[in-house]
């Protein structure tokens, strides 16, 4: 799969799966609405119920900074099927114009937010590496 075709697919998609490790080792695996700006993933904590408002994925992330996210298509015809992971370094960001900017695209992308705009934390991921298959 070529670069531009990775990029293509992880832009347009509308959901994924971010994986964040607590300084234990152990994984947190959750999904999420994002976008992507030039090489980082931008994910705000949105006002869909939470059970709580410490969430493990941003105590991850201020601990240990490893997250990785995965973007895939599931088809029942295996040929049309591929993922795309993005692996690198997890960042709670505060208020401010990367901030301001990655809120923006977020409701750009999602109408659902236009309604009721992200009051939570933005986290970034800044890719350093990207894996797909098929290759």
């Amino acid at each position: 799969m070529d670069t531009g075709l990775r990029r293509d697919r992880v832009a347009a998609a509308r959901v994924a799966r971010l994986a964040t490790v607590s300084p234990a080792g152990a994984p947190h695996l959750v999904p999420i609405c994002f976008v992507l700006i030039g090489e980082h993933i931008y994910h705000a904590v949105d006002h869909k119920p939470k059970r709580t408002p410490h969430l493990r994925r941003i105590a991850n992330l201020e601990a240990t900074g490893r997250a990785s996210l995965l973007v895939d298509e599931y088809d029942e015809d295996w040929a049309r099927l591929w993922w795309v992971r993005l692996d690198g370094t997890g960042r709670v960001l505060p208020p401010g114009p990367e901030s301001d900017a990655a809120l923006e695209a977020l409701v750009a992308k999602y109408p659902q937010y236009r309604l009721a705009r992200p009051a939570g934390p933005v986290l970034a991921l800044d890719i350093a590496t990207w894996r797909a298959w098929p290759p």
